[in-house]
């Protein structure tokens, strides 16, 4: 029986050196014998089981990031068909399934943990940390794509006994889901500084911890850029705006007590450190490339080529018959001439080399291009323009040198690896008019810089937080073609529920049924 968040899927990890699929399979346990497992092991197993949506995959790329995001955000050429601003059902489908399943991973280390005694509490307190920190980061994901939903009540299946009757849960308002995780991650950042862990824990927590391997520091600069990336994401709203100004204030004039990922060296990224241990070593190749889901859009082409951006033969390779020239698909084309064109071997592509082919492309979670834009709209906001500025540039320094250390780790040649620019390189770049701070004149001249870069930076290979930013923020100017065959005529705003929830959890799911279509904002988006 597939219901979404109360399916149970114990998934235990005993360590992360060079293991292959099978070798995480044969430490599983079964639900029966949970009294064997430990908080360690369940931590694992929740990461684990939300690892396609954190390192790229098949199924992420080509079920779901193909037909939605990636074509919402315009990173993309693709050929115009109808209802092709509808979300598939199977994208849909199993986002939301992985989540729950991922929602009752979570709920087993709860579970496990409210077990333990007052002085095991203690001593595994560093994981329930960690393990909310990484839960609240994918929660906020689907947040920011459906709005309300089920939550606090979900997963609690095997805390509820097995009783299926008493596991459909209620749907908890956004608003509400943000306020509970902007909580506790603020507590985190607190209790983070002041938390002594035992060392035989925390030569099990460098075993079990997938992410950042053990590093606390790099924990920290998890919970704060997490909570800068939500307070920033709710600025907006009237519930939350003058919590977000005091709160991204405290954390970006303290960052010995709230640091965040300042430079690629703190990036917070899940590392491939052996082909072929947690995913397909061709996955990402198949997801972004198969049905030529890797072609690009004409105007983010346009704005790295005619700005001369560092990054451009770093991200894309031209078309094998396009003599060297970066040409993207532009949208407002008629369907036919943009099949001509696919066919014509001359469209620019991602960058195979740097990107699809590379094995050793890690799971980003966060990069410090990203943190320095955030604070860059903060000071903005403050009218403190100077400072504004420094995050600015230096949002896009990062950006540059990121995408230079991908095409470093990559064991993949087909793409000549491009000269690294030059400090002048940078230098013109940020020089150029419609990418000068200083040849901008107003706020949202400004915010339109700093939107623009998100969006470069995110491109592909962050598609929930660039279409998050892109509905938030309003600015990167970007025209689709109408499709006046179907109702919804342009990108949507939020993805609808999944039918299931129609099915199997009808009582609750009545009370957002009303709201439940491609065009309700979701309580942040101020457009």
């Amino acid at each position: 029986m597939k219901i979404k968040y109360i399916i149970l899927n114990v998934l235990l990890l005993a360590s992360i050196s060079a293991c292959s699929l099978s070798d995480f399979e044969e430490n599983y346990r079964d639900p029966s014998k949970l009294s064997q497992t430990t908080v360690g092991k369940q931590f694992s197993g929740m990461i684990f089981t939300n690892r396609e949506y954190v390192l790229p995959s098949y199924w992420n790329y080509f079920v779901v990031h193909r037909i939605t995001s990636n074509r919402f955000n315009q990173t993309v050429g693709w050929v115009n068909a109808e209802n092709q601003y509808v979300p598939g059902g199977a994208a849909i489908g199993d986002r939301w399934n992985n989540y729950y399943s991922f929602l009752a991973q979570y709920r087993e280390i709860e579970k496990v943990y409210n077990n333990l005694s007052d002085v095991e509490k203690q001593d595994n307190r560093i994981y329930m940390i960690a393990a909310a920190t990484y839960f609240y980061d994918h929660t906020q994901q689907v947040v920011d794509l459906h709005g309300d939903i089920p939550w606090s009540k979900a997963g609690m299946l095997s805390t509820n006994g097995g009783d299926y009757s008493k596991s459909y849960a209620s749907y908890d308002k956004a608003t509400d889901i943000y306020t509970k995780m902007l909580n506790d991650l603020k507590a985190f950042a607190d209790e983070l500084n002041s938390i002594t862990v035992k060392n035989a824990v925390l030569v099990e927590f460098r075993t079990q911890d997938l992410i950042n391997r053990g590093d606390l520091q790099l924990w920290k600069v998890y919970v704060n850029s997490l909570r800068l990336r939500m307070l920033t994401r709710v600025s907006s709203s009237s519930a939350f705006q003058a919590r977000a100004d005091q709160e991204i204030g405290a954390i970006l004039s303290n960052p010995s007590s709230y640091p965040i990922a300042s430079s690629n060296a703190t990036n917070i990224t899940w590392k491939i450190h052996a082909l072929g241990t947690l995913i397909s070593q061709t996955s990402f190749q198949s997801g972004l490339e198969d049905w030529n889901g890797n072609i690009a859009g004409k105007v983010i082409v346009d704005h790295m080529k005619n700005n001369q951006d560092p990054r451009l033969p770093f991200v894309f390779e031209p078309g094998l018959e396009a003599k060297g020239e970066y040409i993207g698909l532009d949208p407002l084309l008629s369907a036919s001439v943009q099949t001509q064109l696919v066919g014509s071997n001359t469209l620019t592509i991602y960058n195979r080399s740097t990107i699809s082919r590379n094995q050793f492309f890690p799971g980003v979670i966060f990069t410090a291009a990203e943190v320095h834009l955030l604070a860059a709209e903060y000071y903005l906001k403050k009218n403190q323009l100077s400072t504004a500025k420094t995050h600015y540039e230096e949002a896009i320094k990062q950006s540059i040198g990121f995408y230079q250390f991908l095409r470093s780790i990559s064991n993949n040649g087909i793409v000549a690896a491009p000269a690294n620019p030059t400090a002048q390189d940078i230098s013109n770049y940020l020089a150029k008019g419609a990418i000068s701070w200083d040849a901008a004149t107003t706020p949202t001249e400004r915010m339109r810089l700093i939107a623009n870069q998100k969006w470069l930076h995110f491109n592909v290979i962050q598609p929930n937080e660039n279409w998050a930013e892109l509905r938030r923020i309003g600015l990167v100017q970007l025209t689709f073609w109408n499709d006046d065959s179907n109702q919804q005529r342009q990108p949507p705003l939020r993805w609808i529920y999944p039918g299931s929830e129609q099915t199997y959890n009808k009582e609750n799911y009545s009370v957002v049924q009303g709201s439940d279509n491609l065009t309700t904002r979701l309580f942040w988006d101020p457009s």
